[in-house]
């Protein structure tokens, strides 16, 4: 597999009260395409941090972030925004969908972003729920209406509207319940072996067996990886056991 994310001595530091934070610490990383990356670490270990810089959602202290042939760490705001909504869909915790919009219409917005053609995005738009498995019925409801994993499969599906080539999930289960969270992980478990890129951030130990490869942060810095073969349910108990296994190396 090529690479579709490459770091060079990556930094992130904030100041706070004049003091410098170093958040993240001259990072190099690499992720491959078709690869399903979890990162995993401490409270303040830099997770989501490095999740912002990769995407495009923050720019970095020093260093640089490779989007394949594009450093994109020198891009202006607009030229992020620009990146952000051509190659990356995003998957948050919190799910921000606009409460005044039907289900619908909450994807369309997003679509309408790169593309003009809404009859064309309708039609993209009902497979992919169709796919996610949100019944039509929903559809013309509003946020609202909906239950915590109804809204979730929601974002994905606005995630997925503009066929991004990376998808990025920040905690996207921690706000839902068993049932659920199961729901959203196999969606997001069936997309990756579909081929789609995923970069998730997680504190779950059955959101991280997902995953094809674990990064543990510590003090903003890799301190450990871990490759994991194919996911596929009937190997979860052998997954968690391996994964709580480099987790406890970890001083998780």
């Amino acid at each position: 597999m090529d690479s579709i994310i490459r770091t060079n001595k990556l930094c992130k530091s904030f100041s706070v009260g004049g003091t410098q934070t170093h958040v993240i610490k001259n990072m190099d990383l690499e992720i491959k395409r078709g690869e399903f990356t979890v990162i995993m670490g401490s409270s303040g270990s830099g997770k989501s941090t490095l999740l912002y810089a990769i995407s495009g959602m923050d720019k970095p202290t020093l260093g640089e972030v490779w989007f394949q042939t594009e450093n994109i760490a020198g891009y202006t705001n607009d030229q992020l925004a620009l990146f952000r909504r051509k190659h990356c869909g995003f998957i948050f915790q919190q799910i921000h969908l606009m409460d005044n919009m039907s289900v619908m219409d909450n994807v369309l917005a997003n679509g309408l972003l790169l593309s003009s053609n809404k009859k064309e995005l309708a039609d993209r738009a009902a497979a992919l729920f169709t796919r996610v498995g949100l019944e039509r019925a929903l559809w013309g409801k509003f946020p609202s209406q909906l239950s915590g994993g109804e809204a979730q499969l929601e974002g994905i599906v606005r995630a997925l509207i503009n066929s991004p080539a990376l998808l990025f999930a920040d905690e996207p289960t921690g706000a839902l319940n068993s049932s659920a969270s199961l729901a959203v992980l196999d969606v997001i478990s069936e997309l990756h072996q579909n081929g789609q890129s995923i970069v998730l951030v997680t504190h779950d130990l059955k959101t991280a067996i997902r995953g094809s490869r674990i990064l543990y942060l510590r003090d903003g810095a890799i301190s450990g990886e871990l490759e994991l073969p194919p996911y596929s349910s009937g190997d979860n108990l052998q997954r968690i056991e391996k994964v709580q296994h480099f987790l406890d190396t970890m001083g998780w």
